[in-house]
């Protein structure tokens, strides 16, 4: 903890000599009859430095010869300058071009005031060197060092014009008006500006992949503590989904399409380490995040980049005094679009219509649940509305977040703490929650520096997160909270006279239990048969590096990174008596723990040099990575000595002699990998681009033969407004062609694959001689060897356009992208009887082919800023290999209802995952047309109001031959737009996304297994109760109908939806009271998640589904919905 301690304020206040760069740096360059603007780009080539002036002012097309050789910068100037009015400060590494006259010029025809103020940017600091020019003049001025200007002769209802390199520009009236403080807000993207590109950064004007880079201020205005929430909207490509709405639940991610049915997550990588986990991050820590969607982007990471690349930089320490920001939010939650259960009087009427319908007595629940029914008919109760009982309405969730930066020329830190509490909204009295706490703690330090160069640079990054949450079963049929909600009878109490919940003997006394011996109480089954539990997570993400430039240019990196992850779980149950047998359910405690670990280690060296015009930038390296290096444990255990949640722990139990005992134990995965790579970036004069980069990677995961792969990627692009054609457009401000290709991929299996793993357990013993009571331990091959298991491959071709317009204003990005994987790692289907684990294969291929568009708007008028932006993608996928004769990969029966076929999977031709059954054509609305019907039927003896279903082979009967595809859980088309604006303080921001296309197969009733389920109100208006009521749901029957067992298109609904996702409207105090002791004081207003535009029935269509298959989505059986949140929140800086 000392040390910790010293490390943090050790880092904080450092402070070491500063050389002025100015002063310290040479430049050689020779050029003859160039432009000013071209002289002034070979510096910026050259150098750091960067120029600000206004092409009103000076002169840039005016041609110089220039032969330096190791000069200082003044020197150039004053050279290139001579003879004319044009003057230039120095502010670091900004140099701003003014000129004499222009800037000593008054308006003689029109006396004015002298106005005067202060710029700075958006974080409140000053900016020197803005150009401050009356509108239609020449006349201005430049900020000094303080950010300070004053200009005389301004017309009384005049205007400004302010601009700044990377800024946009602004024109400000002045009327009523001498003092003006202006507030400069950055460009979206500049060109200029550098991107993370993997093991490196580069400018952005001269990337050639399709890269999505993303700010921290674009994340911050979501308002959320969920990294992969943030960026949903403005990710074209991306396609992120929750697993559930419950707190704490992951995401499924993937980038342009399903590429696998096996691990289709991306990598992520974390401060330079691979592998680590975005969710443990708050968007508070957050400088940036960069999306590698095509294969050469994400070619230098080879064997893990199959699916693409995540790069996520945290806040990294700045020069200057130490700046403290604080952000926060407090709100609640609900459920926008609830399901309504039927009430008590609709289920009785609903029940004995499917006893009519199927030929049954109805029901006479007046005598054989008299009290309770007197109850319902007087009004005195509505029955029991399970999903109310488990809602907790306005659920909080909260966020904070603190952080600090500063440093000097030799040592910068950056130090973050945030914590975030979340409740859910469905699932109390166990109420589920997830609270995370996040450390971070960055810095750089500089050892040595001689001649402008940083010779010797260490520095480090530790993030640090702890969550602890709780929940409830969410996914399936059977271990689903939600839905046994949605279908528990509403004639059931919850509780009994005595305050307890009602159970068996409760059930008897009031003749519920006559009508069958399936009813329950859920929420008791929530309660007493799930527990109450709790999951506790420890993840460290560390990385120390160090960097030695012994020349200009050429950099040797070397770093060491670390990942360390921990796990706890304990449940409670309590000794309980739904049965009316006290001794069937003892209390029960159940607690685990797990941990492991990995560590990479890294060397890369680069050099970047020119060769007159022609630019290049390599990149060679190396990599070693270890991981799996833990161990899992978990026990479960019988009659706890103390009762309750918090005595719930093993110790606290009879002892593991006590006969309900289970304990198992296990060794983490381990494996290896040794990779490298290298890279070649050139450019010539920054207008012809390319990118050549291989690796080569060797996996433990596969044997001697197949265990190395190789990678190689290219990428090329032609910056056109370049070219003299295009040069100084008015219009076509920057336009880029680019195209790439490359090849990437998987390794990410168990593994030893390739060997015969060889298990032991007490089922497997032997006995040897003449006496079968001893036995000896035996052992058996756990897998199904493979020895000719190889890597998995994806190969992506990419075609692009970049391009601004109109002074910057529009931002366009366009890509075409047709990206194939071949040889999956999946596992391979075997019967049963082989009595060992599936093996893994390299079992098929898939190709996704589409489409992106991205559109941004920014611009300025006077005080009034506005912005809007709108991206779409568009994605075909289609399986076209698999390694068995059917080309078929099934998902397992019984998802819907007990006894129901397979009802997704893969097949050659067809989208993953697509939903497989009977489509419809109708429902028979009278006997004539059941007799007029010469297609077949699937029904012995159909009736009105049975489905007609499609013969789809054209054979005049319903066999499964005609079952097809129903449906498709993959949108056509995914959006994300948004909108913002601010005026003198006042923000306004709005963001949302939408899909189409996709289809969502819901059904919240297991109708085979148990008639007195319920339904959802829907079902009052959809069924089929006479000739011509519907179309589209048979009619109801009570038990296993083949209306309803067979899957069919009765159950896809159309999942097209528009999602408002956040809101906010915020004011920063700052601007009125300027005396406030914070260069920010911004209080708001937002809601998330605010409203669905859609004609999905069910109560999200962002729908999850909880298998354990990463392949299957868009399956509702009552998924966790999103909440909705209202909340308020803070922004303070100082």
């Amino acid at each position: 903890m000392k040390l910790t301690l010293m490390l943090i304020f050790g880092t904080i206040f450092s402070i070491y000599a500063n050389n002025s760069y100015s002063q310290s740096t040479r430049i050689s360059l020779n050029q003859e009859n160039a432009t000013i603007r071209e002289v002034l780009k070979q510096i910026e080539k050259k150098s750091e430095f960067y120029f600000a002036y206004n092409n009103k002012l000076i002169d840039v097309k005016r041609r110089v010869n220039v032969d330096a050789e190791n000069e200082k910068i003044n020197q150039i100037l004053n050279a290139i300058f001579a003879g004319t009015d044009v003057t230039y400060t120095v502010l670091d590494r900004q140099i701003v071009l003014s000129s004499k006259k222009a800037m000593g010029e008054t308006a003689p025809q029109q006396k004015g005031k002298t106005v005067a103020g202060k710029v700075t940017d958006s974080n409140g600091d000053p900016l020197p060197g803005v150009t401050v020019i009356i509108k239609g003049t020449t006349q201005g001025a430049i900020t000094d060092a303080n950010g300070n200007y004053s200009v005389d002769n301004v017309p009384v209802d005049g205007y400004l014009d302010f601009s700044f390199v990377g800024m946009k520009k602004q024109e400000l009236s002045v009327a009523g008006k001498t003092t003006l403080n202006v507030e400069m807000q950055s460009s979206a993207i500049g060109l200029d500006e550098v991107i993370a590109v993997g093991y490196g950064v580069q400018k952005k004007k001269l990337t050639t992949g399709a890269n999505l880079n993303l700010t921290a201020d674009e994340l911050k205005q979501q308002n959320t503590s969920e990294p992969l929430v943030a960026i949903q909207s403005q990710s074209p490509g991306v396609n992120i989904t929750q697993s559930s709405g419950m707190p704490g639940e992951g995401f499924k991610v993937n980038i342009r399409g399903l590429g696998t049915i096996g691990n289709s997550s991306p990598l992520y990588v974390i401060d330079g380490v691979a592998g680590g986990d975005i969710n443990n991050l708050n968007p508070s820590d957050i400088e940036s995040i960069d999306v590698l969607k095509d294969a050469a982007s994400a070619a230098i990471y080879g064997a893990r980049a199959a699916n693409g690349v995540i790069l996520v930089t945290t806040k990294q320490g700045k020069k200057g005094k130490i700046k403290v920001t604080y952000d926060g939010y407090y709100g609640v939650q609900d459920v926008p679009n609830l399901a309504k259960p039927l009430n008590a009087k609709q289920f009785m009427t609903i029940y004995n219509e499917e006893r009519t319908t199927s030929g049954k007595t109805a029901i006479d629940f007046a005598s054989v649940i008299p009290d309770l029914y007197q109850k319902i008919q007087s009004g005195q109760w509505n029955g029991t509305n399970w999903l109310d009982e488990i809602y907790n309405k306005y659920a909080p969730i909260q966020n904070h977040a603190f952080n600090l930066a500063g440093g000097t020329d030799q040592s910068v830190f950056s130090l973050g703490f945030s914590y975030s509490s979340q409740e859910g909204v469905l699932g109390k009295p166990v109420q589920p929650q997830n609270d995370k706490y996040t450390v971070r703690l960055n810095s750089d330090h500089v050892i040595y520096k001689n001649n402008g160069l940083d010779i010797i640079k260490f520095g480090q990054t530790l993030n640090y997160s702890f969550r602890k949450r709780s929940g409830i079963a969410v996914g399936g049929m059977y271990y689903n909270d939600i839905r046994n909600m949605l279908d528990g009878n509403p004639l059931v109490p919850v509780y009994n006279d005595k305050g307890e919940y009602y159970a068996n003997p409760d059930l008897q006394a009031s003749g519920l239990a006559a009508l069958s011996s399936r009813l329950y109480n859920p929420v008791a089954q929530m309660v007493l048969n799930r527990g109450m539990n709790e999951t506790k997570n420890y993840n460290i993400n560390s990385n120390a590096y160090i960097e030695i430039q012994p020349i200009k240019d050429l950099l040797f990196k070397s770093s060491f990174g670390y990942r360390m992850n921990a796990n706890s779980y304990r449940s409670y149950q309590p000794a309980y008596d739904l049965a009316g047998d006290v001794s069937l359910s003892p209390g029960r405690i159940t607690q685990s723990s797990g941990n492991g670990s990995s560590w990479t280690f890294e060397n890369t060296l680069n050099y970047k040099f020119k060769l007159n015009r022609n630019s290049f930038d390599v990149l060679v390296g190396q990599s070693l990575e270890k991981w799996g290096l833990g161990s899992n444990m978990q026990t479960t255990n019988a009659n706890p000595t103390y009762v309750g949640f918090d005595y719930a722990y093993i110790d606290n139990t009879d002892g593991l002699t006590s006969g309900v005992t289970s304990l198992s134990g296990s060794p983490d995965d381990r494996g290896s990998l040794a990779s490298f790579f290298g890279r070649i970036q050139y450019d010539y004069n920054e207008t012809y681009l390319l990118t050549l980069v291989m690796r080569a990677d060797g996996s433990s995961n596969f044997p001697e033969g197949n265990r190395w792969g190789y990678f190689p990627s290219v990428s090329a692009g032609w910056v056109l407004t370049d070219e003299g054609f295009l040069e100084d457009n008015n219009i076509v401000n920057f336009l880029k062609l680019r195209a790439s290709w490359g090849q990437n991929g998987n390794s990410n299996i168990d593994p030893y694959q390739y060997l015969s793993i060889i298990a032991f357990d007490s089922e497997n013993n032997y006995s040897f001689g003449n006496d079968r009571n001893k036995q000896q331990l035996g052992g058996y091959p756990s897998i199904l060897p493979n020895k000719d298991i190889t890597w998995e491959t994806s190969e992506q071709l990419d075609i692009g356009v970049d391009a601004y317009f109109l002074d910057s204003r529009l931002q366009v990005a366009f890509d075409y992208y047709n990206k194939k994987t071949v040889d999956w790692l999946v596992q391979a289907p075997i019967p049963e009887i082989y009595g060992a684990g599936a093996p893994y294969i390299n079992g098929g291929d898939v190709e996704n082919k589409g489409y992106e568009l991205s559109l941004r708007w920014n611009d300025n008028l006077g005080d009034f800023h506005y912005g809007a932006y709108f991206n779409a993608s568009k994605n075909d996928n289609k399986v076209t290999r698999l390694a068995n004769a059917e080309g078929i990969i099934r998902g397992p029966a019984g998802i819907i209802s007990q006894g129901t076929d397979p009802m997704y999977r893969a097949e050659v031709g067809y989208p993953i995952g697509y939903f497989y059954g009977y489509k419809i054509h109708g429902i028979f609305q009278n006997q004539q047309e059941i007799d007029n019907w010469t297609h077949g039927f699937l029904q012995e003896n159909p009736q009105p109001g049975d489905v007609i279903f499609a013969d789809t082979n054209g054979d005049n009967k319903v066999t499964p031959d005609d079952k097809t595809m129903i449906g498709n859980p993959h949108p056509d088309v995914s959006i994300g737009f948004g909108f913002n604006l601010s005026y003198k303080g006042f923000d306004f921001s709005l963001s949302g996304k939408g899909a189409f296309g996709q289809q969502i197969m819901k059904s919240y009733r297991s109708f085979a297994d148990n008639e007195f389920q319920n339904y959802t109100t829907d079902i009052l208006s959809k069924r089929w109760t006479g000739e011509g009521t519907s179309n589209s749901f048979p009619r109801l029957t009570a038990g296993n109908s083949t209306n309803r067992i067979n899957i069919s298109s009765i159950y896809v609904e159309n999942g097209d939806y528009v999602k408002i996702q956040n809101v906010t409207l915020g004011y920063d105090f700052k601007r009125i009271m300027p005396a406030m002791p914070f260069g920010q004081a911004r209080f708001y207003v937002g809601a998330r998640n605010l409203f669905t535009i859609t004609n999905y029935s069910g109560m999200d269509p962002e729908v999850g589904y909880g298998d354990d298959q990463g392949w299957v989505s868009g399956i509702d059986l009552g998924f966790y919905p999103t909440p909705r949140t209202f909340l308020a929140g803070v922004n303070l800086s100082f």
